[in-house]
């Protein structure tokens, strides 16, 4: 494998990408830049009402680029989000002569989505500029999918014509291909207590804080079993640091490749918090909703096929691994599409420390290549096996 330039118009469209600031919601710069590159290629897309469905800037961006030359074989959708999760300073992407692309601004980089965006416009690029030959390929560029998959949740996926489809959303060593993703429940707990001043008349309050504060020392959380795992992620309660809290509320989260134990470990969790509630003599109103469903690949199925040999095709040996995360693969299996997740090379992502090598970059435009080419050479909706 040649060894990538530090720089290039590619690598410099990932970093232009990752400087525009894009959390879920306000992904409105990426969009129009993104939309602007089609527009270069030539290239018909449009935009969907996400936006005004979900109350963000921008909605999700789908382009179909038809058969060319009247070649035949597996047609292949490739999903990207355009959203991070929130920086906390700005993103200011830098190139290390180690080449690997860091933010020098301390916060998160964006390689999550944005290196998947990037590749999946110079991978059709090269397709174009080579008139090379590919039997249908369409893009869809997701909003808000950091946010429990709102942007693809939204999508009409019956527009696709693809069957087959593939995002690269997985932070690990190229190679990995996701098999399965787990369950998902949000809870959300919110405590009534009593107020009274802290200092003058504290026994005539009933601290909300306190009960929530019981409820989630009484909570199993962390890494649950090998299948499983719960957290609490946010807390807000009571008014004034004198005052008894009289509110106090929080959010959680269940994940289990197994949708029994989910279940069965957010049921449990609504008997502790109003257990809790009881004892401070509180109330508690809890919520549990599905964030996103789960889903489970075999080695030998086609789609899962597809991406091995064209791994092997780039120069990469594949392995197989289960994710504990959510990505829009999760909406598209839940509705009867077959979406694989491929790791990208991404590293710590939503971390100060994210990053990712330009070497990465190149040999995912590499990997896409070789899927279209694959697929072209397989029958209609078959792996690569039965061609």
């Amino acid at each position: 494998m040649e060894q990538p330039q530090l720089t290039s118009p590619f690598v410099d469209l990932f970093l232009e990408l990752c400087a525009l600031s894009s959390p879920s919601g306000s992904e409105r710069a990426v969009t129009d830049r993104v939309t602007a590159y089609l527009d270069e290629l030539g290239l018909a897309w449009d935009e969907d009402d996400a936006a005004a469905q979900l109350e963000g800037d921008a909605g999700n961006v789908y382009c179909r680029i038809p058969p060319a030359n009247g070649a035949v074989g597996t047609p292949i959708f490739l999903c990207a989000h355009t959203d991070t999760v929130p920086p906390e300073a700005a993103v200011e992407p830098v190139v290390g002569e180690d080449g690997v692309i860091r933010n020098a601004a301390g916060t998160i980089l964006g390689s999550d989505n944005k290196a998947a965006v990037a590749v999946m416009l110079e991978a059709v690029r090269r397709i174009l500029d080579e008139h090379r030959e590919h039997a249908g390929i369409e893009l869809l560029f997701t909003c808000q999918e950091e946010v429990s998959l709102r942007g693809a949740d939204a999508f009409d996926h019956t527009r696709l014509h693809a069957t087959t489809g593939y995002v690269y959303d997985q932070g690990a060593p190229i190679g990995e291909i996701v098999l399965g993703s787990p369950h998902a429940r949000l809870l959300d707990f919110r405590f009534h207590g009593t107020a009274a001043h802290a200092g003058m008349h504290p026994e005539d309050g009933r601290s909300a804080i306190a009960a929530a504060s019981r409820a989630i020392a009484d909570f199993r959380l962390g890494r649950i079993d090998e299948e499983t795992s719960a957290n609490v992620g946010v807390i807000t309660g009571g008014t004034a640091r004198n005052v008894v809290p009289e509110w106090c509320s929080f959010t959680a989260e269940v994940r289990s490749h197994d949708e029994r134990k989910a279940i069965e470990l957010a049921r449990e969790m609504v008997e502790s918090a109003a257990f809790a509630a009881s004892l401070a003599d509180c109330e508690v109103e809890s919520e549990v909703r599905p964030s996103f469903p789960g889903y489970r690949f075999k080695e030998g199925d086609p789609p899962v096929r597809l991406a091995a040999a064209a791994l092997e095709r780039a120069g990469y040996t594949p392995t197989y691994a289960l994710s504990g995360g959510g990505a829009d693969a999760n909406v598209f299996n839940a509705r009867g599409l077959r979406c694989v997740n491929l790791a990208n090379g991404m590293t710590d992502i939503h971390t100060p420390d994210e990053r990712i090598a330009v070497a990465d970059l190149e040999g995912m435009v590499d990997v896409t290549l070789a899927l279209i080419d694959v697929a072209r050479e397989t029958g209609h909706g078959t792996g690569p096996d039965d061609a």
